[in-house]
């Protein structure tokens, strides 16, 4: 794997004026976000040697390279999934290549449901922890030597980040919710029955991404912040049948306050 990460950043640095140290991946109630980065350059994932390809609606499945405020970044405008077919090391491939062009910092958006009773649809939650229910992981195989073949995963979200984050919010009258996300294989929406096993774990919000990029992140000595939008209710009074147009609803009503706040994030970090 190894040659394939090292010819695929060999590729993007072609494409590169200066290499960036901050990724971002934006997941459902972050996509507005690329219409703000400026100098931009975009690259189409199926004309990325060794990158899968996006499948899934609202995954616009290309990469965007430019600067946001003052800041060079590297943008996947939609990622891959465990549930499309993908092995999780495909799901993955784009933070080691990340790793490979110096990137220091990863940003991180999804869409989820809510299984903390307190929550509720439009809520925006800060990873503090997660919960890899995704019955595999991404380092299974042979190390690949950008990190340690056992990495400890005790403080995977940036504390610093998250304190930024609070600060900001304040600043923009965001309110934010902070909790522990669980990531499931999907694509079933969980039973009513599932999201109550989740609470009782400790999760505040379930979802079927994130969790595997982010422990390749930690592998790969990544400094990670992650945010979720919660789009429906699993338990309490809101709880509803969800379903994916509903989700992209509900992302639609809580990006703006989102990408103010990554903006704001990206440009002080």
């Amino acid at each position: 794997m190894i040659r394939k990460i090292q010819q695929t950043a060999e590729f993007l640095r072609g494409k590169i004026k200066q290499c960036p140290e901050t990724a971002i991946i934006l997941g459902t109630g972050l996509g507005g976000l690329a219409q703000e980065i400026t100098d931009k350059k975009e690259i189409m994932y199926h004309d990325i040697p060794n990158f899968p390809v996006s499948t899934v609606e609202g995954h616009k499945g290309k990469l965007i390279i430019g600067k946001l405020g003052e800041k060079e970044v590297i943008a996947m405008q939609g990622r891959f999934h465990f549930y499309e077919g993908y092995s999780l090391q495909q799901v993955t491939f784009p933070i080691r290549v990340f790793r490979e062009l110096g990137v220091k910092t990863l940003f991180v958006s999804n869409a989820s449901g809510g299984c903390n009773p307190h929550f509720k649809v439009g809520d925006l939650m800060i990873l503090t922890d997660h919960i890899n229910f995704m019955c595999g992981n991404p380092l299974w195989g042979p190390n690949i030597p950008y990190g340690p073949r056992f990495p400890g995963m005790k403080e995977v979200y940036d504390k610093e980040l998250i304190r930024k984050a609070d600060t900001i919010a304040e600043e923009l009258g965001i309110k934010l919710q902070h909790g522990v996300y669980l990531a499931t294989q999907g694509p079933t929406f969980e039973t009513p029955a599932e999201y109550k096993m989740f609470r009782i774990w400790g999760a505040d919000a379930v979802g079927m991404s994130t969790v595997p990029e982010v422990i390749v992140a930690v592998h790969c000595g990544l400094k990670i912040f992650g945010i979720s939008a919660i789009t429906d209710m699993g338990v309490g009074e809101d709880a509803v049948e969800a379903s994916h147009e509903e989700v992209q609803k509900a992302a639609a009503m809580v990006e703006p306050q989102m990408c103010a706040l990554m903006r704001e994030m990206i440009n002080r970090s």
